[in-house]
């Protein structure tokens, strides 16, 4: 278990981190998720040792940081740290071997990892020929090759194809079922609501949200629709009935006022867009989130929406 009790972190007049308190259990996933730029980050490095808090505490299953719990934590940072002219393969047997695998070991176990992730082959490229995604790849190998009993992953999506996605989340799934403490930092609300068991959604600095993805969904059930559509539906956010709108290419969700229904909403679509599709729902995270931190006055949601739908 991973214990971070009223963290906070200050840069000059930034309160980067701002009492925030979250516990990442064994044989689940805690999902760390906000926008960019919300601290979720700065979160994970403390957790990790790598900067200091300026106040509050963090265990490991009731144990301050060490360096032996640093030898059981696998750690994807979200920016890349890879030396770029060493070879794939002598890359993940060094970090391997930081962590306390003999070399047989590691280079066994870096050729089954580089086959899963269909990179078996590469073993003796430089680091600066792969692309973004396969570097990441990398990365996660390194983060998970010693088999951690703690696993702190930041983005780790970052860079990934959806084919990689779903290795990735079919890796982090296979290790919650091994009874490893994840915890799982990210912006990707919809792929986050798939694998999470807890969450707490953060907003400058500030825990805004938590819980069980299913507990959030309906503590925070509001009179959500489902619009699936052809046209342009930009007009959707600024009809009268309607607090907020996540508004893609051909869907939308939409959350009515109290009191409002479908049949409010009906006549306004007709002329405007073909409706292929109306429903009601219950919100997803993305729109819980923005509705929330935009009541509260922490951002537009406009800025809400860009920043979470950015990638790293």
């Amino acid at each position: 278990m991973i214990l971070a009790e009223h963290l906070h972190k200050r840069y000059a007049s930034v309160h980067a981190v701002n009492d925030v308190t979250l516990e990442a259990r064994p044989g689940e996933i805690f999902g760390l998720l906000g926008p960019n730029g919300a601290g979720k980050s700065t979160t994970i490095r403390m957790i990790n040792n790598i900067i200091a808090p300026d106040s509050g505490t963090i265990s490991y299953s009731g144990r301050p940081f060490s360096d032996q719990i640093r030898t059981r934590i696998g750690y994807l940072p979200e920016e890349r740290g890879l030396y770029q002219k060493a070879r794939i393969l002598e890359t993940i047997v060094y970090f391997a071997m930081l962590h306390g695998l003999s070399e047989r070991d590691a280079r066994t176990r870096a050729a089954g990892w580089l086959r899963r992730f269909d990179l078996a082959g590469s073993e003796r490229r430089r680091v600066e020929e792969l692309s973004k995604g396969n570097q990441q790849k990398i990365q996660i190998v390194i983060a998970l090759i010693h088999d951690p009993e703690y696993v702190i992953l930041d983005e780790p999506a970052s860079g990934l194809d959806p084919v990689n996605q779903e290795i990735l989340r079919e890796i982090v799934e296979g290790l919650r079922s091994d009874g490893k403490t994840i915890l799982y930092s990210t912006h990707q609300m919809e792929l986050a609501e798939r694998i999470c068991n807890r969450i707490a959604l953060i907003n400058r600095g500030r825990l805004v949200l938590g819980g069980t993805v299913d507990q959030v969904r309906d503590e925070h059930g509001a009179n959500s629709v489902l619009v699936e559509f052809q046209g342009d539906g930009s007009f959707l956010r600024s009809l009268p009935m309607v607090t907020a709108a996540d508004i893609d290419s051909n869907y939308a969700e939409l959350t009515l006022l109290p009191g409002a229904s479908l049949n409010d909403l009906l006549p306004h679509l007709a002329d405007r867009i073909q409706v292929s599709k109306i429903e009601r729902v219950r919100p997803s995270l993305k729109s819980i989130f923005i509705e929330t931190v935009a009541r509260r006055g922490d951002g537009s949601r406009e800025d809400l929406t860009s920043s979470m739908e950015a990638r790293s």
